[in-house]
Parts: structure tokens; C-alpha cells; sequence
């Protein structure tokens, strides 16, 4: 299957999003696709090598996962690699495009389980999400 690419443009420098993007503080306040879900935990090590964990979980606690990853490159402010547990492979771009825009480029395997489109529209949600919080904090 070949790889799906999102993106979306944040009106913030690159460094800022970045760090949103990266600190457990701020992605415990944006990962999620919906209101009815939250993001109550985040580890990160960033550095290649390092993994992530991010708990993810419906606030009524029906259902729970956590996302994890290891990164394979990093080149700071600009692209992050890395590879889930089942060896999907996703790639971050931070593209600058000038002191305060931003444009995140999120290309990612996609799994089998579900329609592409629906894992489009999901990682899209958690981007929005993103691109949300990043402007309005």
C-alpha cells in the first residue's frame, strides 16, 4: 500500500511548533482525533534511537492504546523518522515557510485494518488538533 500524505499549514514560527509538537506537556493537551478522547500520558526521547509513548484513550475509558515509536532520524525544525512497533514507517516535515508560518507534512504507512480513508481523515484530526492548539497557546 502505498504511503498516505497530510499537511497543513500553522500560522507560528518552526521553532514553536516543534516544540508543541515534541514536549510531553503540550502533546497531552492536543493528540487526539476527538473531543471524546484524550491524550492523559506522553513520554519522549527524542533522539535517535529514543521511542515515544503516548496514551491514548476515549475519556469514558471504553477503549485505550498506546501509540508508540522509535525514531530513526531527527534533523531539528525540520523532518522527524520514525517506526511504530508493526514496522510502519512515518515521516514529519517541518517546512518553513517564512519567521511565522509553518507547514507539517505528515507521510505514514498505512495499516490494513481500515479504509485509508478513514486512517487519512484520523491522523488528519489529530493534525488539526495540533494546528489548533499551536495557534491559540
Amino acid at each position: 500500500m502505498d504511503p498516505i500524505k497530510i499537511d497543513i499549514t500553522i500560522l507560528a514560527p518552526v521553532e514553536k511548533v516543534w516544540n508543541y509538537f515534541n514536549e510531553p506537556k503540550h502533546i497531552t493537551k492536543w493528540n487526539f482525533a476527538h473531543e471524546s478522547w484524550q491524550c492523559p500520558s506522553s513520554e519522549n526521547d527524542l533522539k535517535v534511537g529514543g521511542k515515544f509513548k503516548n496514551r491514548m484513550e476515549a475519556k469514558d475509558k471504553s477503549f485505550g492504546f498506546d501509540f508508540e515509536g522509535v525514531y530513526d532520524e531527527i534533523i531539528p525544525h525540520e523532518v522527524i523518522k520514525y517506526h511504530m512497533e508493526d514496522g510502519r514507517k512515518v515521516e514529519v516535515v517541518f517546512d518553513k515557510i517564512d519567521e511565522n508560518t509553518t507547514k507539517v507534512i505528515e507521510i505514514f504507512d498505512p495499516e490494513k485494518q481500515n479504509s485509508v480513508e478513514m486512517q487519512r481523515d484520523g491522523w488528519y484530526a489529530i493534525l488539526n488538533n495540533f494546528h489548533k492548539y499551536v495557534e491559540n497557546h
